[in-house]
């Protein structure tokens, strides 16, 4: 099996259609960031109640 190599020396992309790109890119992380914000929440959740039940008891060793 040949290698073929690929060099790239640069992209013309018109600054319209690089600005497009970018707006689309910001409304699609804003799901994504919703779903990471429910994740955390879920983890502090968990975590917190986790921690909380040795911090109810200050008398354990």
């Amino acid at each position: 099996m040949d290698k073929h190599e690929v060099k790239i020396t640069g992209v013309s992309i018109p600054f319209l259609d690089l600005v497009f790109l970018m707006v689309k890119l910001a409304f699609a992380s804003i799901p994504a960031m919703i779903l990471i914000y429910f994740v955390f929440a879920l983890l502090g959740v968990f975590f917190d109640g986790f921690l909380g039940m040795f911090m109810m008891h200050p008398h354990m060793p």
